[in-house]
């Protein structure tokens, strides 16, 4: 349904009540004594908050719900809805106007839409969290009736075939995100938080101005470059120097090559949210640890760093969930081969990068091989929880009490 016509007057009547409230406001104050009880622009606001949230709220709800009567004479006659959403937005400019008086509040009723908004946009953002679940949830349980969840869960074998008779363990995908995301963060979390306490502590104001923006340029550079820098560079390098002359392997995609290169692509994620955590933590405290003898690295260790630690937790729990989420990386560095192993130098794959090809091609979407895909992203979102309740029981064991 065409909404060039309905914007076009709204924003019309938006222009047109900002500029006739305040006109209204001061002839209005002209004729008595008495001071507005809110300044003309605000007036102006309120009528143009009264004009363009209830048109475009219906427009929305037009939108959001108007698949439902698709077949109504209202979705066969645009013209009516048009006319409809100008009729709103024209009562609303009016109603606005109208309530000008000179004890007329028009902040605070402006301060209500504002309000309004906020709360509406929380509700969005609460809702879409809670239809992604509902999605997932939906499609695993059609999933769970084609396909035994012991076999899911509990199988160490991922074969999917699309004519039937497929194993799709989940373990060996589950491996792979994990063991991959281990050594991600063994590397990216120690040098990201050593950084992080360098630029911080002890590093100079022109030498802060220089490293910290070429860390962040890292999370900048995207993941699609860093798969070819592994596919290319850091996998061979790991190939020819480490894996042949050891006896680990061959293969120049591996679990190493992947770890190593997402954890470089993690660094900043842990060293700028540890270094403006660090940073946010009072300087009376290193103050009064110094002035009572405690040499610097003896005030980072036993009151920064604990100061700070609610905030550290919550920079690794953001690149942890970074790692178990990331596919380019994967795919160019690690392979795609679904094995149990301990052998940092083979080839596998995570869960996401099953996702991707379950979901890729010309594939009947409800067949148990496709909806594999919503069984394994809701394993991935159960993880990420359980992430997220882990790091809030570490913050709530280990940190400081202040006064």
């Amino acid at each position: 349904m065409p909404l060039s016509l309905p914007l076009v007057v709204i924003l019309g009547l938006c222009l047109a009540g900002w500029f006739l409230a305040q006109s209204r406001a001061m002839s209005v104050s002209a004729g008595d004594r008495r001071k507005l009880a809110s300044l003309p622009r605000q007036h102006g606001l309120n009528t143009v908050l009264s004009t363009a949230i209830p048109a475009l709220g219906l427009i929305l709800v037009w939108m959001l719900f108007g698949r439902l009567f698709s077949d109504s004479w209202l979705a066969n006659s645009p013209l009516v809805f048009q006319g409809g959403v100008i009729a709103v937005a024209l009562a609303g400019c009016l109603w606005s106007l109208g309530r000008i008086r000179i004890d007329f509040r028009a902040r605070a009723a402006a301060e209500r839409w504002i309000k309004g908004l906020l709360i509406f946009a929380s509700t969005i953002a609460i809702l879409t969290t809670v239809g992604i679940v509902m999605s997932m949830l939906f499609e695993t349980s059609n999933f769970f009736r084609d396909y035994s969840w012991t076999d899911f869960f509990f199988s160490a074998e991922w074969s999917p075939n699309f004519r039937g008779d497929s194993a799709l363990g989940i373990l060996p995908l589950l491996w792979g995100t994990l063991y991959i995301s281990l050594i991600a963060l063994a590397f990216a979390v120690p040098i990201g938080l050593f950084a992080a306490i360098y630029l911080s502590e002890y590093a100079s104001v022109r030498v802060r101005s220089v490293v910290k923006p070429l860390i962040e340029i890292l999370a900048g550079i995207p993941t699609i470059v860093y798969g070819l820098f592994a596919l290319i560079t850091v996998g061979p390098f790991l190939r020819d120097y480490f894996a042949q002359p050891m006896g680990f392997g061959e293969s120049a995609s591996s679990v190493m090559t992947a770890g190593l290169v997402m954890g470089v692509m993690l660094i900043p994620f842990v060293s700028s949210l540890s270094d403006d955590i660090i940073n946010a933590v009072p300087q009376a405290m290193r103050d009064g640890s110094l002035g009572l003898g405690a040499t610097k690295s003896e005030t980072i260790r036993q009151v920064v760093i604990p100061a700070a630690l609610p905030g550290i937790v919550g920079a690794v729990l953001l690149a942890a969930s970074r790692a178990i989420g990331e596919t380019m990386i994967v795919v160019l560095g690690a392979g795609a081969a679904a094995r149990l192993s301990l052998n940092p130098f083979e080839a596998m794959t995570t869960v996401t990068v099953k996702i991707v090809s379950q979901l890729t091609g010309d594939t009947d979407f409800a067949s148990p091989e496709t909806l594999v895909a919503f069984a394994l992203g809701l394993t991935l979102f159960v993880i990420t929880l359980g992430l997220n309740v882990f790091a809030l029981f570490i913050v709530r064991r280990y940190r400081e009490q202040y006064e």
